[in-house]
Parts: C-alpha cells; structure tokens; sequence
C-alpha cells in the first residue's frame, strides 16, 4: 500500500512539474514581442516624403503595441543601392518578424532575400513581387494625384503647370498620368511641362528643373521625385523671395513646411504609407500575413488624398475635388495611370 502510495505521490508530482513547465512555455510564448523593421532607399528617414511617411506609420505601430524603439521596432538606412540586400538579409537574420523594403528600386533585393531566406516575412512598397513570402504594398497614386491636377489646372494663372518625377518607371507614371488627367478635366487649354530628374535624391537637379519650368512660365510645379523635390522648393522660395508668385505641390505627405516661410505649397497629394504600414503590420501580428498578396490602397480607403492644409487652395477648386472624388469612389470615373489610358482618356474630354 506504501508502495502504491508512493507511486501515485511520484506520478502527481511528474504531472505538475509537466503542467508548470508547460505554462511556463505558454507564457514565454505570449510574452514574446511582435517586432517589426524597415529598411530605407538612399532618401532615409527624413526626406519630408516617402520614407519618412513609411517610418512615421512604423512609430504609430510601435507605440500602439507598447514596442521598444531600436529593438522591437527600427530601421537601417541604406546609403547606397549596395546596401538595401545586406540590410534586409540583416534583419531577417535578427528574427523580425516582418521586414518592409520601401520603395520599387528594392525589387531585386527583395526577391533575392526571398529567395535566400524562405521562412523570413518580407514586405516590398511600390511594386509586386510574386513570392509567398513577400506582401506586396501598392496605391492608386494616379487617384490622389487627379486631385491635385484639378486643383493646379483651376488655379494656375498662366495656363502653364509643371510635372518633375524622380526616376521615370511605371510607378511614377501613375502620378504624371493621373496629374496631366486632372489638369485637363479642369482646364484643358493648359500647357503641362513634363521631366525626369533620374534620381529621387538629388536637390540640385530639382533646382535645376524647377528654374527651367518657372523660368518658361509655369506657375505651379507638382514633384513625385522623393528628396529631389527639396530643389524645387529652394526654387520657388528663392523666386517669391524676389516677388514672383509660384507654387509647388508636394508628395506624399503634406510638405506645407517645407514650403516656409514664403507659403509657396498650394497642396500636396497625400499618400498614406503610414496607414499601410501600420495594417501589414496588424495583420502580420494577428497572424494574417498577405504573403504572396496584392494589397491596394486608393482613395477608397482614404490612403491617397490632397493635404490637410488647405488655406492656398481656393472654395471652388476644393469642391471640384469633393465632386470628383466621390465620382472615382462610385466608379463613375477611371483615373489613368499609364500613357495610353491618358491618351484614351483625352479623347473623351473632346466628346
């Protein structure tokens, strides 16, 4: 009986120091943080555009889940197009749980780290990769910069606009198409100066442009080309510095700022990688990641719009943009976002 006694004491205590351990392991399990990282293109984290919208969407994600900056959340600043590989095998390496390439120029890289690191979580902004284990992250950037198009097309003085995009690709094409459309539908006898600048970090050549475009008569400038842009605004300021009235519409985020102290921002065409960021991410951390996956963000879920600031741009354009928007929204209006989809949608005008 003794001995029987002893057995079941033994047992019991195996049972739990089993159940213990096992708790343990359950705890350790939830207690584990969600981390998230980001990997910059040459712009980095402060380039009043892009990277620094994507970066903003990471912090707002970080401080919502209680995540510790330069741990749980972070990003590694690519100086050179050399560095965006080593930088996403780096973090994949480091456990994060999903790691955003931001920015088409990435494209290569990201499907390499893919390729080289199956179990890791990928997500790439601005283009498709199709591989399960990357999300693709895209926008109707053509719907936002319609917008924008209607707002320089009604409020330009000379009939005269410029558009300067960073590197000439498909993506950027959506912003030119989408602006020249909009700026058409609101005035179609204006003139509409297109150039590529090459390059999404090269202020000088920003400048450069910007002088040539004001200097021809264009009065208002809208720039898709990332830390380029900074020249075009150095350009106007300098001009209005010297009384000459010129605008420029910013990208991305709102770039009223970068416009002072002269006030030459009429608006800017937002796009909210943030809000992108930080849904992938939700996702990802509920165990929904959109691996092999197409994610859009247009004007349907408020992702692409003009800027907060609103005071340069006049009562009648901001209702041409509230009239249009809800036509895009309810389908009553096909934005173009290539060449060919602008030229179709030219011939529409003249019916």
């Amino acid at each position: 009986m003794k001995k029987r006694t002893g057995v079941m004491l033994s047992l019991a205590l195996a049972a739990g120091t089993l159940l213990t351990a096992c708790g343990k392991d359950d705890k350790a399990a939830d207690d584990k943080k969600f981390k998230v990282a980001m990997v910059t293109d040459t712009g980095g984290v402060d380039d009043k555009s892009f990277n620094q919208s994507a970066w903003e969407g990471l912090q707002k994600f970080g401080a919502d889940n209680k995540l510790k900056s330069g741990s749980d959340f972070k990003y590694l600043q690519s100086n050179s197009p050399s560095d965006y590989a080593p930088n996403l095998n780096k973090l994949v390496r480091d456990k994060y749980d999903i790691v955003y390439g931001i920015g088409f120029l990435m494209e290569n890289d990201i499907k390499k780290v893919a390729d080289q690191q199956p179990k890791g979580k990928l997500a790439i902004v601005d283009t498709v990769v199709d591989k399960k284990n990357v999300a693709s992250i895209v926008f109707k950037e053509n719907e936002g910069s319609f917008l924008v198009g209607l707002i320089a097309g009604m409020q330009t003085k000379s009939n005269k606009v410029g558009f300067v995009g960073g590197v000439e690709s498909p993506l950027i094409k959506k912003f030119e198409n989408g602006f020249k459309a909009g700026v058409k539908m609101a005035n179609p006898k204006a003139e509409i100066m297109i150039q590529y600048a090459g390059d999404f970090n090269k202020a000088e050549k920003g400048l450069a442009i910007a002088n040539t475009f004001y200097g021809k008569g264009a009065d208002i400038i809208y720039h898709a080309a990332g830390g380029t842009g900074k020249g075009i605004f150095t350009e106007a300021k300098n001009r209005a510095k010297n009384g000459k009235k010129v605008w420029v519409i910013g990208v991305d985020r709102d770039q009223f700022e970068e416009g002072q102290p002269q006030g030459v921002t009429l608006t800017s065409m937002v796009k909210r990688v943030d809000i992108a960021v930080q849904q992938v991410s939700k996702d990802t951390k509920e165990g929904h990641f959109p691996g092999g996956k197409v994610v859009e963000f247009g004007l349907d879920k408020d992702a692409v719009s003009i800027a907060p600031h609103k005071e340069n741009v006049s009562k009648d354009a901001l209702a041409k943009v509230d009239e249009f928007k809800k036509k895009i929204k309810d389908g009553e209006l096909k934005v173009p976002k290539d060449d060919k989809e602008y030229e179709e949608f030219l011939k529409t005008l003249k019916k």
